[in-house]
């Protein structure tokens, strides 16, 4: 049988793109090598996110009296953390399962691999080959952690993040290399269950790419926990020690020694390219990623590629609009991948997410900007729910008022950075947003409260010496 649509992958750039092919039509054949639902459902984006949620509540625990309530004897199961992490993801690969099932798409499990342009073969795990060909393909091979070539690096005590989520207990001590999301995500898991915990980052600053207001809050919180942050360093070494593992900084302005348990290396992804036959195909790709244009077609015409393995956006819900466009793309529509306005977050307590220019970079790109500033802490719904650390901060065209960039941490980040990112794809203004009446008492207040702030003053802010 020849597919209308073979994809390669299942996470969520690949299953999303299997049933919006089957969707318009088309028999469509998708090639899993382990799980439906890739990284992000199965070690990333929901495994981390139900443990956050959990250390969150135990925190909430061990702060009822302010809220005038009381508990004694309060404890914690890690190994039913642990289970409860495991649960939720098998119940939502369980549901990807049936939407592919019920979309009439035929899944197949093993490593696929390029034969031509317009033909794969699937080995699956008992050895057997499988020939499958197809009108268009469409490669969702995701990434693998990047690994650092850092002397003992191979050690026992050293851990990817996969490991992390494997761990059957809390670690006492753990150092983390890479203050990214990642990175600061499982810091903030372990610290909360008790792990001492330091993060190292190579770069001036933890959350290199976020903007810097956002970074020097979130630090005072980090500190605030009880993690420690080193930044402008570099790990040289990490040696055995016999208990622990020994690891050795350089901070640029001096050797350091720092002791653990466990290392994490959380120093990001690269894109899985490899075994997939690319060169058979004839597509073209490198280090970064398989090339392709805005319709997310590679350079062989009837081969497409989405998410990770491209290098333009390592994100779950970058790849799943990707899958989108290739799918449409594939089965005969007109689609374009708009890469300018994509939202990002990272799941701290509290939250950060952010979309478009940060102030740094529109001041590198010469731009005349507005900003704007509104805390928390000036939020009824914030002080309401005891979660009053953070801000929203706009960035605007000092022309036009253009929202340029938002960027939020707080409570529900991930949710009210919404508004910014539609605001940037449509080309509102920073008043389009203030003057729409927001409900009170909500969080999105803080939103409409910074947008005031552009172009007037902020009506729940101070003014302190002549500033808004």
């Amino acid at each position: 049988m020849r597919y209308d649509v073979a994809v390669i992958g299942g996470g969520p750039g690949g299953y999303v793109a299997a049933i919006r092919a089957a969707q318009l039509g088309g028999t469509v054949l998708l090639v899993e090598k382990d799980k439906l639902g890739g990284v992000c459902l199965n070690r990333g984006c929901i495994p981390t996110k139900t443990l956050l949620k959990s250390a969150e509540k135990w925190e909430g625990l061990k702060h009822l009296t302010e809220f005038g309530l009381k508990a004694d004897d309060i404890s914690f199961d890690f190994s039913a953390v642990m289970a409860r992490k495991s649960n939720v993801v098998a119940q939502l690969r369980g549901g990807i399962e049936q939407l592919v099932k019920s979309n009439g798409i035929e899944a197949v499990y093993g490593s696929a691999k390029l034969t031509g342009p317009s033909s794969i073969v699937v080995k699956k795990q008992d050895g057997q080959e499988l020939c499958f060909t197809a009108n268009k393909i469409i490669i969702a091979s995701g990434s693998a952690p990047a690994s650092i070539p850092i002397p003992g690096i191979d050690l026992p005590a050293v851990i990817t993040s996969d490991d992390m989520l494997e761990l059957s207990e809390v670690p006492e001590s753990l150092v983390v290399i890479g203050a990214g999301a990642v990175g600061i995500e499982f810091a903030a898991i372990m610290n909360a269950f008790g792990s001492q915990v330091t993060v190292v980052e190579m770069f001036p600053t933890i959350l290199p790419s976020v903007d810097l207001d956002i970074v020097k809050r979130m630090g005072l919180v980090l500190r605030k926990s009880g993690i420690k942050t080193i930044a402008g360093a570099k790990v040289t070494a990490i040696e055995d020690t016999g208990d622990n593992a020994l690891v050795k900084i350089d901070t640029g302005k001096g050797l350091q020694e720092l002791t653990a348990e466990k290392v994490l290396v959380a120093a990001g992804r690269r894109p899985a390219s490899e075994g997939l036959g690319l060169e058979v195909a004839g597509v073209n790709y490198d280090r970064s990623g398989i090339a392709v244009n805005d319709k997310m077609e590679t350079n062989v015409k009837g081969i497409y590629a989405i998410g990770d393995v491209t290098g333009r956006s390592m994100l779950a819900h970058a790849a799943s609009a990707a899958g989108m466009v290739a799918a449409e793309n594939a089965m005969g529509r007109s689609s374009n991948m708009d890469y300018g306005v994509i939202p990002s977050c990272i799941f701290t307590t509290p939250e950060i997410a952010m979309v478009g220019l940060t102030e740094q970079v529109a001041k590198a790109e010469r731009r005349e900007v507005k900003l704007s500033r509104f805390n928390f802490a000036a939020n009824g719904k914030a002080v309401a729910m005891g979660e009053t650390d953070g801000l929203v901060k706009i960035v605007a065209d000092a022309v036009t008022g253009k929202v340029l960039g938002m960027h939020i941490m707080g409570p529900h980040a991930s949710d009210l950075i919404m508004e910014g990112t539609l605001a940037i794809r449509k080309g509102l203004t920073a008043q389009d947003i203030a003057h729409t009446i927001h409900p009170h008492p909500s969080l999105s207040e803080t939103v409409m409260e910074s947008a005031h702030g552009i172009d007037g003053p902020i009506v729940h802010q101070a003014v302190i010496k002549g500033r808004r």
